[in-house]
């Protein structure tokens, strides 16, 4: 039981009236740490890695409700190397057209001989029989996240979670066409003006296009030059002697008083 409730079980038994602030310190000092070897497998810390673009991408769909209770599907597809956006599309209704659509419109940029696989969830806007038919084309191929693979779809839910809570949310979602332009907008600033952590600096565009390769080395100059130009300027402001003014050692003489 958590140390809460241990605090609260041994005032039950009449054992010891204390509150769990007192267990805690108690448990620090006394070392009273009980044996926590995880026995059941450990789930995956990292999901699946592309090694190139177009090798693997996410297809997804998340609902977001107007302030009226409406609720609006925002299906999406994302690149998993570059985590770029290539489709989305908000619609009113769940249906599997939407998925077709996404699909269809993210291969424009595929190669004829191309194959990618797509990792989707096992819900009915990505398992049924429009997008089976599109599927049988031989081009993409569907993998059922933690169904027929171990590994989860996280990737484009983070973009969900992401778009939502650091804009959507701080918008007035009054309208489907409200939300469209909001989604186009963001959607326009991850791939093309945020730099993703991952990249060291670069955007989705840039990875996925194959472009900025000097950034890196760019950024880490400009890096050590702001250093130095840091530590300068404390010095500067901080060291009056280091970098006082050159005057003649007779006037230095008389202010010490010497």
């Amino acid at each position: 039981m958590s140390v809460r409730a241990l605090a609260l079980h041994a005032q039950r038994i009449g054992r010891v009236f204390v509150s769990a602030g007192t267990w805690h310190r108690l448990i620090r000092a006394r070392g009273w740490r009980r044996p926590r070897l995880r026995i059941h497998p450990a789930s995956p810390k990292q999901g699946v890695r592309a090694s190139k673009p177009n090798e693997y991408w996410h297809v997804d769909v998340t609902i977001i409700r107007l302030i009226n209770g409406t609720r609006l599907y925002l299906h999406a597809v994302i690149d998993n190397f570059s985590r770029r956006i290539l489709a989305w599309k908000l619609a009113q209704r769940l249906e599997p057209e939407n998925t077709c659509a996404i699909l269809v419109e993210a291969a424009k940029n595929l190669g004829a001989s191309a194959e990618t696989t797509v990792v989707a969830d096992s819900g009915v806007e990505n398992v049924n029989g429009v997008v089976g038919d599109l599927l049988g084309l031989g081009q993409l191929r569907r993998v059922l996240a933690q169904v027929e693979v171990t590994f989860s779809n996280s990737m484009i839910e983070a973009f969900w979670r992401a778009l939502e809570h650091n804009w959507l949310f701080l918008n007035q979602l009054d309208s489907p066409a409200a939300v469209e332009r909001l989604v186009a907008f963001y959607i326009d600033q991850h791939n093309s003006l945020i730099p993703h952590a991952a990249f060291h600096g670069k955007t989705p565009d840039e990875v996925y296009l194959g472009k900025g390769d000097d950034l890196i080395a760019q950024l880490a100059h400009r890096r050590a030059d702001a250093r130095v130009t840091r530590l300068e300027t404390n010095r500067r402001t901080n060291c009056t002697d280091c970098y006082a003014d050159a005057t003649p050692v007779e006037s230095r003489v008389i202010f010490d008083g010497t």
